[in-house]
């Protein structure tokens, strides 16, 4: 008995340690990556201490041994474009990674324009998306975390996807259309890693040994660097929304009564009218939060009756729950997304049908978004839901208090996010951010400086190609010259153009007034393709950008502008004049100026500006009349010349 306990004991001991050998790789090196072509790239994991471990690739061996820590990592060469190759990993126990394409690797990140997948726009891209089967364009998304403390090693989720039927519409679509244009020019395979999330300012983004020019941002960082104040006010909010809510579905009325209110039999001849899309506190409920109810009855022809549809609400702020004739066909639940619900087959009859939309407003404005799509289609007939709804105030309530966003707080998604790719080895980044910042854009340039900086030096790749969005044109129209803060990022945007090999694509003739998620990915895809080509890729004689802004000369009542990337041209696109210049003497006070091309320099005036000092051009949330381009068909950047 004692010797069979001894043979147990070193048996398990055994085992144990067999265990602690295993050879372990990080997500991203698995089935399906892109390595980055002609590199020396690295090749990491994890095993137990002092254990020898090579990797095989492409006829070489490579042989490392594991630290003290466990951890390992070895530099191969890999070939040009091509494959598909294999990848044999061997310590104590044996791996193979397999269908392994060497191209080029893109690491795509900032905020929720670049997370925006093809999913959400696959109405304006459908074409596009049945004609995509690719699998040399791979994409690997990395799943939203942050951590406050340390810089993680791996991601706990991801994987490698092909741009397939099956995968495409989880795809970054800023992301592919610029991969697609890279793959269409250069005939390589593309490697997309995509780490952004929705709503981050710019330093969550960055280290903490990135951070320590930025004292509020450390402060902050330290703050949420304790564990039990950050679960502190996460109990206290999740109290809070759970309250207002549990009250708002005790109080409404539409939900508690002997008939719902969104069912078909409900009596509603004594609700008010309202004209929709609109918002509601244009139309006699002002300052309301809570819940509104909006039913409309509708005239289904024949030809329609009993297909399955698709029911588009447009945007509606907050979030909505829709019913057709007391069935529920969809909810979103916050304003950002688009409605776009099904109607299955059957539900339609022909004649009085009745639409509810249950909505949610917790802060702001409630309501429907205009110009957005509000119908009802079949394949070959639609019903537009635009005019005249009835509606009903079901609750009202207080405002819902904010909540803390722990993923926008400093340094908190580079350690989870970013930290784990340093050792992959890219091309270079396209970047889309921006908008969080606008609230205080001033100092974004230093800041975003510091990040291309801090990831460079993690990288220790030199300084690669680092291609950034401009924020795109947003919000209404203004008649007169005035303030904006999504200018001055844009200024700031524009003036990071002097950290070396960086480049911007434009976009104040891609957004959409009413939506900060604009449709148009294709566009600016295209448009940091573009910069890649000749800023990564050394096509010299490309004409990469719209016109920007270098110097001026005051000329008596005139001041003349010169300009960098002019191309073969400057153009008025769409007009006879230039629009959308502005012009102010020492009082700053900006007014609408005159603007004419003389071969590649703009002259601007204004008669009521007798000693001009300073011009702004597209200087506004949404300069859409700004027509300054060049021949090749790129917009120029706005500036203002008082800033430089």
């Amino acid at each position: 008995m004692k010797a069979l306990t001894r043979f147990v004991f070193f048996f398990l001991i055994c085992c144990f340690r067999d265990s602690q050998a295993i050879v372990k790789l990080p997500r991203l090196i698995s089935n399906g990556m892109v390595l980055q072509q002609l590199s020396r790239v690295k090749v990491w994991g994890w095993g137990a201490p002092a254990e020898k471990v090579s990797v095989t690739f492409n006829g070489q061996v490579y042989d490392t041994t594991t630290g003290e820590d466990g951890k390992w990592i070895t530099t191969i060469a890999t070939p040009k474009a091509g494959g598909p190759y294999e990848m044999k990993i061997k310590g104590t126990n044996e791996l193979l990674v397999t269908n392994i394409l060497v191209g080029e690797v893109w690491l795509c990140s900032g905020q929720s324009n670049m997370v925006l997948p093809l999913e959400r726009v696959k109405e304006k891209y459908a074409d596009v998306i049945a004609a995509t089967d690719n699998p040399l364009i791979r994409h690997f998304f990395i799943p939203t975390r942050f951590d406050f403390n340390v810089p993680l090693d791996d991601f706990q989720s991801g994987r490698w996807e092909t741009a397939t039927p099956e995968n495409i519409l989880r795809f970054s679509a800023t992301a592919y259309f610029f991969a697609k244009d890279i793959f269409e020019k250069y005939n390589v395979p593309v490697g997309l890693i995509n780490a952004s999330v929705g709503g981050t300012p710019v330093d969550a983004w960055i280290s903490e040994d990135g951070l320590r020019e930025f004292p509020g941002s450390l402060a902050l960082l330290n703050q949420v660097k304790d564990s039990s104040y950050v679960n502190r006010i996460r109990r206290q909010e999740n109290a809070v929304s759970r309250e207002w809510y549990t009250r708002l579905r005790r109080n409404d009325e539409g939900m508690n009564g002997p008939v719902k209110w969104f069912e078909a039999d409900y009596d509603a001849s004594g609700w008010k009218t309202m004209n929709l899309p609109d918002f509601w506190d244009n139309q006699g409920l002002p300052n309301t939060k809570g819940v509104v109810w909006f039913r409309k009855e509708i005239e289904v022809p024949a030809s329609m009756a009993g297909k399955a549809a698709r029911f588009f609400m447009g945007r509606i702020v907050d979030s909505d729950s829709v019913y057709v004739n007391g069935r529920f066909v969809g909810t979103i639940g916050y304003q950002y997304p688009p409605r776009r619900y099904q109607i299955p087959e059957g539900l339609l009859k022909p004649g009085k049908n009745i639409i509810v939309a249950r909505v949610i407003n917790t802060s702001g404005r409630g309501g429907f978004i205009k110009d957005k799509n509000y119908e009802i289609r079949t394949a070959d007939a639609s019903i537009n839901l635009a005019g005249l709804w009835q509606y009903k105030l079901g609750t009202r309530q207080e405002p819902l208090a904010d909540v803390t966003f722990f993923q926008y707080k400093p340094a908190g998604l580079y350690n989870a996010m970013i930290s784990p790719v340093i050792n992959y080895g890219i091309k270079g980044v396209i970047w889309y951010q921006g908008e969080s910042n606008t609230s205080n854009p001033s100092g974004y340039k230093s800041v975003f400086s510091s990040l291309i900086a801090n990831w460079r030096q993690k990288w220790n790749q030199g300084d690669f190609p680092f291609i950034y969005v401009q924020l795109a044109n947003f919000m209404e129209t203004k008649s007169q010259p005035v303030e904006s803060q999504w200018a001055q990022l844009r200024e700031e945007q524009r003036l990071a153009l002097g950290v070396t090999n960086t480049a911007m694509a434009v976009a104040i003739d891609a957004g959409e007034w009413n939506d900060i998620h604009p449709l148009d990915k294709q566009t600016i895809g295209k448009r940091l393709a573009l910069a890649a080509r000749k800023l990564a890729y050394d096509e010299q004689k490309l004409v990469s950008s719209g016109p920007l802004y270098q110097s001026m000369q005051i000329r008596k009542n005139k001041i003349v502008l010169s300009f960098s990337h002019t191309g073969s041209g400057l153009i008025a696109k769409g007009a006879q004049q230039l629009k959308h210049f502005a012009i102010a003497g020492a009082d700053k006070k900006y007014v609408w100026a005159n603007a004419r091309i003389k071969g590649h320099k703009i002259i601007v005036w204004s008669h009521e500006v007798k000693q001009p000092l300073s011009v702004r051009y597209a200087w506004a949330d949404n300069p859409a009349s700004a027509n300054l381009y060049n021949k090749e068909g790129l917009p120029a950047s706005p500036f203002s010349t008082d800033l430089n």
